[in-house]
């Protein structure tokens, strides 16, 4: 009996960066559809599609067409770069060395990721402690300070983060169901509200350049995750289910969140459907189920903020093993989240970061997809444990080249796009040449 329940006890995961054992490659393709679909609706996701209506002027459903097409494309590109993770059970930042070269990818792709990862923490964090504080105060007359919510949030989602990936499939499955409800409760209010004036829908002029945008908006919000997704699909029971279940997750996670955002931005000019959403019922279990939402989708992206920046940070300082990454990760993250004027200074943060991240999003996906043809072969991984690969002169000139251009596009030109597409194409042939000129002088 005491065997039975030990083998059910969840233990802290300490695989760090090595292989996963065939034997823990059991996650199917629907468990990795329910995590990805429960990582996507939260407040901060809902802002593009929203945006799209409040900002950009489109109708809800052109602003939710435009924006899905350019998520799906960041889908298909992040599910591609699952495949690693699933085949080698490595993590992404490590397995990313084979492709960047391990110095650019500990001491600079690693680096990014890791504050990108920390920073979306604290915004999530942030963001979710806004609403359950809002709806505490405004709903039962209690009024607990943000400094106080905040911490709490982010060390109970930093401790499930240090568990490991089985803490974040069980908590996933515990508490889907519950924001399923959520979300539904949620279209309903919102349907039953345009239901007795369904000429809001067609609010809003139809504009290419506007869809391009914020369609390029969607799509360099998400292509950022390729430097990330293997840390999930390196337990998947094949690469095929890792595949099918971070796209097919993924897809329809973000179609309910555009179909949110758009909605409530288009009935009530509002960019947060958890608040807006409380404020159309007078029902008390609706309100707390609402809430309910909004904590568990908070939880639900943290998880994945959290266990993927403690590996990037893992592959930087590997000295520091798995258990401590994720223990300074967590800590980091609950001491940024102290600081809710990170929030206000968004748009900064978000272009300082994305001015690194897009350039190294390219050229990691134009190395695996058209250099290396979705091929990593026994000898780039032989060449990764022995502690080669430490250095790929051309992904580092093509980041540091393409850097700053991304800050000399205007922002209505959408610079993450065309900086994306340019460093790909550069990447590819710069690295054939080299590939060529090499062949070459050894004949």
């Amino acid at each position: 009996m005491t065997t039975a329940v030990n083998k059910k006890r969840i233990q802290i995961e300490t695989i760090g960066l090595s292989e996963v054992p065939e034997s823990e490659k059991k996650t199917r393709w629907f468990d990795y559809a329910f995590i990805q679909m429960a990582f996507s609706v939260n407040t901060g996701n809902v802002l593009v599609p929203a945006l799209a209506v409040t900002a950009g002027g489109l109708s809800a459903g052109t602003a939710i067409s435009s924006t899905l097409i350019g998520a799906v494309l960041a889908f298909i590109l992040v599910s591609i770069l699952s495949l690693p993770g699933a085949r080698y059970g490595l993590p992404a930042q490590y397995v990313i060395r084979t492709m960047i070269g391990s110095k650019l990818s500990m001491y600079f792709a690693s680096p990014v990721r890791s504050l990108t990862s920390l920073y979306w923490f604290a915004v999530q964090t942030i963001g979710g402690s806004i609403v359950v504080q809002f709806l505490l105060n405004e709903f039962a007359g209690i009024l607990i300070p943000l400094y106080v919510l905040a911490p709490l949030f982010s060390i109970i989602m930093a401790v499930l983060a240090l568990i490991g990936f089985e803490a974040v499939k069980k908590t996933i499955k515990w508490f889907i169901p519950l924001l399923f409800l959520s979300q539904l409760l949620m279209l309903f209010l919102i349907i039953d509200l345009i239901a007795a004036d369904t000429s809001v829908l067609s609010r809003g002029e139809f504009s290419i350049g506007t869809c391009f945008f914020y369609g390029s908006l969607a799509f360099m919000q998400y292509v950022s995750g390729v430097s990330a997704s293997s840390d999930i699909t390196r337990y998947a029971k094949s690469p095929k289910e890792g595949f099918i279940g971070v796209l097919t997750g993924n897809i329809a996670g973000f179609a309910v969140v555009a179909v949110l955002g758009a909605l409530f931005a288009s009935a009530l000019q509002s960019v947060n459907p958890f608040v807006s959403a409380s404020m159309l019922t007078d029902s008390n279990a609706a309100i707390v189920l609402i809430a309910a939402g909004a904590i568990i989708s908070m939880i639900s992206i943290n998880l994945s903020n959290a266990y993927t920046g403690g590996y990037s940070l893992l592959n930087a300082l590997p000295s520091l093993g798995r258990v401590k990454s994720a223990v300074v990760f967590g800590i980091a993250a609950t001491a940024l989240s102290l600081f809710p004027g990170i929030v206000e200074e968004a748009e900064t943060y978000i272009s300082l970061l994305g001015a690194a991240i897009v350039p190294l999003s390219a050229v990691i996906i134009a190395d695996y997809v058209m250099v290396k043809k979705m091929n990593i072969t026994k000898d780039h991984l032989i060449r990764l444990t022995a502690g080669s690969h430490s250095a790929n002169l051309s992904a580092l000139f093509t980041v540091l080249l393409f850097v700053p251009v991304y800050f000399l596009i205007p922002d209505t030109l959408s610079p993450g796009l065309i900086v994306f597409t340019a460093a790909c194409v550069f990447y590819t042939v710069l690295q054939k040449l080299v590939t060529n000129r090499s062949e070459i002088s050894h004949n």
